[in-house]
């Protein structure tokens, strides 16, 4: 899908690119669809109208393994989008030891970096491929002095563009030329645990350090192994990286998704015996500015999180929605309620998806020269057998399913280099044997699948 069409893509489109990957929850796909394509008509008004039209953010209810984050990572990968996902029990209130829920922010402002400098080094891929063959070669034939004869001059050009054509066939990878790697920073890394005021005091230190020795270690390495360290150095001379996180913000703040897991884990259950918990109820307070939109510090510069697409998911078997605090409640004002999976949709996950299970496995195993075989009889065996395991357990959805085919192939993945060349058919009577006794034993279940 090109780059250019994919923001124009309809709620109709959206959900049929979602479709090759997620099966059923079809109200949850229209409901993120419609919400993708809002923020794209919005990019379309005024600027006056636009500042006053906000995300309308998505609370999605529902068990483990039934899709909930699937769902928005396909589509932040369709729309390559920044997208991050974190857990909301993982935060601490302002004032206690551990991560802030700044911090995903801060995260997200780095995965749009990264995006941002990936795109800018595919526009820009044929300078800096350039870049990095003139380097080499000029370290594999040195120029010549300024007073060189012309028979030198033409000898050398000719050369030149013979080393040039081996370069680009590969036919140099294997040769050893000494370079310059790049100066490491022993801050480098620390960025995550800090506060934004120390984060600006790291960068000032760094480039202070980098202006008294920038130049980095002299090792001899292949060709080959070169070509990925000078992409790093043509990158950086080519790009302008004030430029880069320009962009990055402007990608950041009006396209980017936060997805909250576990946010009924943070929810204080009407039933409990103290409506006030300080940890829970505190991130919830400090949730509640980040999604109703504030301004946090992070590496590419102030980012405004007011047209940030936040969708938060939560199995809420303990608590329900009504037990968050009412703000932050009303700041997702989209619900929605993924079904439970049936035999009939764990069938379908096995088999319809664009890379299913079932496929993965068989190129897994034909690494090893054997050809796998399910047949239907089979699928439905493991659809219904792990149906049944999440019944009489605890209900983890389709991840049930990779627990089931791991056991049904544990002696054929074992063994494959016995089958190289052959063709080995699994049958519905290769699954009852494996995983059958084990379900009807409640306590082999629970530990077991």
């Amino acid at each position: 899908m090109k780059n250019s069409n994919i923001e124009h893509l309809t709620p109709k489109e959206i959900v049929s690119y979602l479709d090759k990957y997620v099966i059923d929850q079809n109200d949850a796909k229209k409901t993120i669809a419609i919400a993708l394509r809002n923020r794209y008509r919005r990019m379309q008004l005024p600027q006056d109208l636009q500042k006053d039209i906000v995300p309308k953010n998505i609370l999605m209810i529902g068990s483990t393994g039934v899709g909930k984050t699937e769902i928005a990572r396909r589509l932040a990968q369709m729309m390559q989008l920044p997208f991050i996902k974190v857990e909301a029990s993982k935060y601490t209130e302002v004032g206690f030891v551990g991560r802030d829920v700044e911090s995903m922010i801060r995260d997200l402002a780095n995965i749009g970096l990264q995006l941002t400098r990936e795109s800018e080094n595919e526009k820009n891929r044929d300078k800096i491929e350039q870049y990095v063959e003139d380097k080499i070669l000029e370290k594999l034939l040195p120029h010549l002095p300024d007073g060189a004869n012309e028979q030198k001059k033409e000898e050398y050009i000719h050369t030149l563009e013979k080393m040039r054509q081996k370069f680009r066939n590969g036919e140099m990878d294997d040769l050893k030329i000494s370079i310059e790697m790049p100066p490491s920073s022993s801050m480098a890394g620390m960025d995550d645990m800090l506060p934004p005021q120390m984060i600006s005091v790291q960068e000032s230190i760094v480039k202070v350090l980098g202006g008294v020795n920038k130049k980095g270690p002299i090792r001899e390495i292949s060709v080959k192994e070169a070509k990925k360290i000078l992409q790093n150095e043509a990158s950086n001379n080519i790009l302008d990286e004030d430029e880069i996180k320009a962009l990055a913000l402007e990608k950041v703040e009006k396209g980017s998704i936060v997805f909250i897991d576990e946010i009924d884990k943070i929810a204080v259950s009407s039933s409990s015996s103290s409506r006030q918990d300080p940890s829970k109820e505190g991130v919830q307070r400090d949730l509640l500015p980040i999604v109703e939109g504030s301004t946090v510090n992070t590496k590419i510069g102030m980012v405004k999180t007011d047209h940030i697409l936040f969708i938060a998911a939560g199995a809420f078997h303990v608590s329900k929605p009504s037990d968050l605090l009412p703000e932050l409640q009303g700041r997702f004002p989209l619900r929605v309620e993924l079904s439970g999976l049936n035999e009939g949709v764990l069938y379908r996950i096995l088999t319809e998806p664009e890379n299913s299970l079932i496929k993965q496995y068989q190129a897994l195993l034909g690494v090893e020269g054997m050809k796998l075989i399910f047949d239907d009889d089979a699928l439905k065996a493991m659809a219904h057998y792990a149906f049944l395991a999440n019944e009489k357990s605890e209900d983890i959805g389709a991840r049930r399913l990779h627990t089931i085919i791991e056991k049904v192939l544990e002696d054929i993945s074992f063994e494959a280099d016995e089958h190289k060349g052959k063709e080995v058919v699994i049958s519905s009577d290769d699954v009852t044997q494996k995983v059958a006794d084990i379900i009807k034993d409640e306590d082999a279940t629970n530990y077991i699948l």
